[in-house]
């Protein structure tokens, strides 16, 4: 198998300045005023503190709250990830100690969820090799005595790393999903899905579930939806998006989508091309994922988005922003995706390019809670799962 470099995975490794783009492209959709809002509460929540978590997903189920993370990291790029499965069932006051629920011979990373009609859990990962070549660099250093790692490190790294073999380590590469039908107690064998995204698939209300996603380590790497009719036990490929003229498809990344109350599904893409980078693309399905509008900027900077619907109706998209201030901020649409208002900075309050991947979900009362993960160098290098409870009016 050929292994291709996912560029999300480059960015990750990659200097601050990285994202630092100058300006702001207008939004073709427009925007409007920014929405009263109000922030309760905002805490860090993972443990144990020795390892770093990463990009994670909230869900809700009857009165539970799951987030899944790649957990049990020494870094952003390393062999240690897993996935990991926090529970609360105070909205999210308290958490339990992490489980784990899948932890390959590689690199396990981005954990997504969904909560199906039926009340199954999905959760969904890829693998990654890309921490080999950092691990390559250092065994070609450290064979000329011109090593840089101290000897704990690279002896934790080559333990990992040699756990299987070369040929086992390329077969272990793909986009993977779990399902569970007891509420997370018992979790069945992995299987493969079609595509990737950091938060996984969502749930459409005439019953059946759709993922948004891309093809990872294949030539084409290709952006399209699958859906499953069998509450995510099988998906099937239904479409694809096609890029705009000058785009290259390879640099569209983390999908999410929503549908909205005219039926419609959203979904909004990271973009890499030099033209409106590191901006939020939108494209629109109105036939259940089978064909989409070409993409198109909504004149939002920061990465990537995930989409979900309130309970009046409106949309929201949450987001994380990388230059100042740092940290998540959100917008709401209350025309189902055609227009956007202007940002809430939920929290801005971030030292580092280190932190994102925000989800939210609404909660019974109506407030919501969003959840992300943070670098706080003051504290440590690890990062940590933060939350923010917040309201909307």
């Amino acid at each position: 198998m050929s292994r291709k470099i996912n560029r999300r995975d480059f960015l990750g490794c990659a200097a601050v300045g990285a994202f630092a783009v100058p300006f702001l492209s207008k939004s073709v959709y427009g925007a409007s005023a920014t929405p009263k809002f109000k922030v309760l509460e905002t805490k860090t929540f993972s443990f144990p503190h020795n390892c770093y978590y990463g990009w994670p997903t909230v869900a809700k189920r009857g009165d539970e709250l799951f987030v899944v993370t790649s957990g049990g990291r020494e870094g952003h790029i390393c062999p240690f990830g897993r996935v990991d499965l926090f529970r609360s069932k105070d909205s999210g006051a308290t958490w339990a100690y992490p489980q784990t629920l899948y932890d390959s011979p590689i690199d396990d990373r981005d954990a997504g969820i969904c909560v199906t009609d039926k009340g199954t859990i999905l959760v969904t990962t890829f693998t990654s090799l890309y921490y080999s070549g950092m691990f390559d660099q250092e065994a070609a250093r450290r064979a000329e005595g011109k090593g840089t790692w101290d000897d704990e490190r690279f002896r934790n790294w080559d333990l990992a790393h040699n756990r299987v073999s070369p040929e086992q380590r390329e077969k272990e590469l793909g986009c993977w999903m779990l399902r569970s039908t007891d509420g997370g107690i018992t979790w069945g064998e992995r299987y493969a899905t079609p595509f990737n995204s950091p938060h996984g698939p969502v749930q459409l209300s005439n019953g059946t579930q759709i993922y948004l996603g891309k093809e990872l380590w294949t030539e084409e790497q290709r952006c399209g939806a699958a859906v499953s009719e069998d509450d995510g036990q099988t998906w099937n490929v239904v479409g694809f998006i096609s890029a705009r003229d000058g785009d290259s498809i390879i640099q569209y990344h983390e999908l999410h989508a929503v549908e909205a109350s005219d039926g419609r599904i959203v979904a909004q893409i990271r973009n890499e091309n030099p033209n409106n980078n590191n901006e939020n693309l939108q494209t629109i399905s109105k036939d259940g994922g089978k064909t989409w509008t070409t993409p198109e900027p909504i004149g939002v900077w920061g990465i990537p988005s995930f989409l979900n619907k309130l309970a009046d109706g409106r949309l929201l998209m949450t987001y994380g922003y990388r230059r100042d201030p740092m940290g998540v901020q959100a917008r709401v649409s209350d025309d189902n995706g055609d227009t956007w208002s202007d940002a809430m900075i939920i929290y801005g309050e971030g030292a580092t390019g280190d932190l994102g991947y925000p989800s939210t979900v609404q909660l019974d009362d109506g407030s919501l809670l969003s959840v992300w993960y943070e670098v706080q160098p003051q504290e440590s290098p690890l990062s940590k799962l933060r939350s923010c409870r917040w309201t909307i009016s």
